[in-house]
């Protein structure tokens, strides 16, 4: 299937059925700390994540919030958003995705652009292809790198729209006026296909075919992963099949990792390094959002302070691991015992899974995949580029 034809059919994969979307949201993360005994740390070590992400955007140039600022401050973009203006006193989840990306710098929505532009400046100009030396360069970074990186993060920011689409077969009177959801369906599909259409003219541009079909492939692994991600979701009096940590695995890098894996290794390829190199890029943009997507799923079993209505994702790794040392039989009696009143209470069941061992196997996890980025990092050489590639990884394996 062509770009073009995926990019025209990608809201009705992600809105013509199943349940109302969760929105991709990653917590404030801890402070920075080795991902294991057996590696040091760089001697630059920030204290939390915002002075991590702060100290790599100075690296790379520019603040990374920015990237993306040509095309939501157009005036195609601006008419959309005096629409989604008439959503604010809804329950819609599009406001909420909006609200974020203009206010919400706790949640780094443009972490993907900087860890491309940051492997780009770690791996430098190709010594082996001399025609890459006329590119613009600026603080060591080619201008298509940097374009590269503002197309994953409309890619990024299109399916966070397009995830907010709300099923409207399963709309309760809690979620407010229909015609209210009706309406910010519309604008959903609209200003998601906006970003994609401008996602998909800025590859153009790059004139780099394999950069293309890398990006495409990403795209179909996005919708591939969000189809599953939804097809076996569980929420409250609905608990679905329980799936494996394998397939946890499998459908994570779909909906979660692909998008940077496939990202880096085009930034490579944009650079003309060789094969090795650009499989080594794979491999950091991959284990790194496994690895950062773990920690997110962690948050409510691990924050000092949770709220008792605070909810979690009944497939997230920490439950499924733990529903995989219980076994299915166990673990449906555990989720009897935790319904009140036909409603699943999220803070006894957050409880039970701390106290099994599915929670410290995710953070195992987690830095599991954290040294398997740290370990594709040393095919580059050392600079301060990949110090704070290395910093990015401390950040999101330190629990404690």
């Amino acid at each position: 299937m062509s770009l073009r034809k995926l990019l025209l059919r990608l809201p009705g994969y992600l809105g013509a059925s199943g349940p109302p979307r969760r929105l991709w949201r990653f917590p404030a993360l801890g402070p920075v700390s080795s991902v294991g005994s057996g590696r040091e740390r760089p001697s630059r070590s920030p204290a939390h994540w915002n002075q991590v992400v702060s100290e790599a955007e100075k690296i790379v140039g520019y603040p990374t919030s920015f990237m993306s600022l040509r095309c939501l401050l157009s005036d195609e973009l601006s008419n959309i958003a005096l629409q989604v203006r008439k959503l604010v006193g809804t329950q819609h989840p599009l406001l909420t995705t909006a609200s974020g990306l203009v206010h919400d710098s706790r949640h780094n929505l443009q972490l993907r652009g900087l860890v491309v532009l940051l492997i780009s400046k770690a791996a430098g100009p190709s010594s082996m292809n001399a025609s890459c030396q006329n590119y613009d360069m600026v603080s060591g970074i080619y201008s298509c790198q940097r374009s590269l990186a503002e197309i994953t993060e409309l890619i990024h920011t299109a399916l966070l729209v397009h995830r907010g689409i709300v099923n409207l077969n399963e709309l309760q009177s809690s979620d407010g006026p229909l015609k209210d959801m009706q309406f910010g369906n519309k604008i959903a599909i609209l200003s998601g296909d906006f970003l994609l259409a401008n996602a998909c003219n800025g590859l153009a541009l790059l004139q780099n075919t394999k950069v293309v079909e890398l990006l495409a492939s990403a795209l179909m692994d996005l919708v591939q992963g969000v189809y599953h991600e939804n097809s076996t979701s569980a929420k409250e009096n609905h608990i679905t099949e329980d799936i494996g940590i394998s397939t946890w695995k499998e459908q994570t890098f779909l909906s979660h990792g692909a998008l940077l894996a496939k990202s880096c290794q085009a930034a490579m390829e944009l650079a003309k390094h060789d094969a090795d190199v650009q499989d080594m890029a794979f491999q950091y943009g991959k284990h790194m959002a496994m690895s950062h997507k773990i920690n997110s799923d962690l948050q409510p079993f691990i924050k000092e302070k949770t709220s008792d209505s605070v909810t979690f994702n009944l497939n997230s790794a920490p439950v499924v691991l733990h529903q995989e040392f219980l076994g299915r039989d166990l673990w449906m009696k555990q989720i009897g015992e935790a319904q009140e009143k036909g409603r699943l209470d999220y803070a006894k069941l957050r409880e039970t899974i701390k106290a099994g061992k599915g929670v410290t196997s995710a953070i195992d996890l987690c830095r599991y995949h954290g040294n398997k980025a740290l370990e594709a990092l040393e095919s580059f050489p050392p600079s301060e580029a990949r110090s704070a590639l290395e910093n990015i990884v401390f950040a999101v394996t330190r629990f404690s």
